[in-house]
């Protein structure tokens, strides 16, 4: 459906000939985008900039075919304003480090003459694994430290546990320690070499074998909910390492989480949020780039991609 008012819509992401088409939601949403009338342009975040306060950066229009083999074609880069854009979207993937945080900076510069999706600040103040800690009663036991005394302690009071990074995604380092696994020290050594930052330890939830539920909340309204069961020999539930979706009425406590957060969601104006959910606990509010939307309208949910640019039409 087209938009009543033509929007010229820049967004910043990972390469876009490294995407896979038939599962990327940023690609879903450009198609969107582009479906509705909006004129969209492409640029990646190294070629951001700041200069005499004005924030550039180096963008090619872009149009889209839904053909895994030859989805994107470019325009002729330029050096451009970013202030000259209606929206930005904010898609490009963590790990979210210091050089994710200063694009967060330098978008902030525009937001909200210049809508970012979702907005920079809030964003940057909000990452995965720290807003769900605003939330202990919907959580399982977890902590967040490098203390490693502090882990062993944690470990003898709840058994099996689960360490992975404070900013890691997609599954990376995950790690599933049963209780008495001697590998412990090992690990906590092999991440206080390769982590400057907090971990977080949390008690394993043998219900990951059912799935670990990702949950799309729109606007702080949950729309639809894919359950991605672990393979088999597999602690990790992300599609990428062998994690198999299906789509899943939410239950009656997913129901109850998302209303309990949905006004943390709304203060911070997050247009596009994708929580996980393991049984009765939330793990993850998902904030930088949430993912699964295609994979949701292929097993017949709703075409999330629609309801995000109503979302933002309102907005503009």
């Amino acid at each position: 459906m087209a938009s009543s008012k033509k929007l010229k819509v820049a967004v910043q992401m990972d390469p876009i000939d490294k995407i896979d088409p038939k599962g990327d939601s940023s690609f879903a949403m450009m198609l969107e985008a582009q479906n509705r009338g909006h004129d969209i342009f492409y640029y990646v975040p190294a070629t951001l900039a700041l200069e005499n306060n004005v924030v550039t950066a180096n963008v090619a229009p872009l149009s889209l075919t839904d053909d895994a083999t030859n989805w994107f074609e470019l325009g002729e880069f330029k050096i451009t304003d970013l202030s000259e854009f209606d929206v930005i979207m904010l898609r490009q993937d963590p790990p979210f480090d210091m050089n994710y945080i200063t694009t967060t900076h330098l978008l902030e510069r525009l937001h909200p003459k210049t809508l970012v999706v979702n907005a920079p600040d809030p964003v940057r103040n909000a990452p995965e694994k720290i807003l769900v800690t605003e939330f202990p009663e919907l959580m399982p036991p977890t902590l967040v430290t490098r203390d490693r005394s502090r882990i062993v302690k944690f470990r003898e009071q709840h058994g099996d546990i689960i360490v992975k990074p404070l900013f890691g995604n997609g599954g990376a380092g995950v790690f599933l320690l049963r209780e008495n696994d001697q590998n412990l020290v090992s690990l906590l050594e092999m991440f206080e070499d390769s982590f400057p930052e907090p971990f977080m330890v949390q008690k394993y939830l043998p219900d990951v074998r059912k799935g670990d539920k990702r949950i799309i909340i729109i606007d702080g309204v949950p729309v639809a909910g894919l359950n991605r069961i672990p393979a088999e020999g597999e602690a990790r539930s992300n599609m990428h390492v062998g994690g198999r979706p299906e789509l899943s009425e939410l239950t009656a406590r997913e129901k109850d989480i998302c209303d309990k957060i949905a006004p943390a969601l709304k203060a911070r104006d997050f247009i596009f949020v994708g929580i996980d959910v393991i049984g009765d606990y939330i793990t993850e509010i998902n904030v930088t780039s949430p993912t699964g939307i295609r994979e949701i309208k292929r097993f017949g949910g709703p075409d999330i991609a629609v309801l995000i640019w109503e979302a933002i039409e309102k907005r503009r």
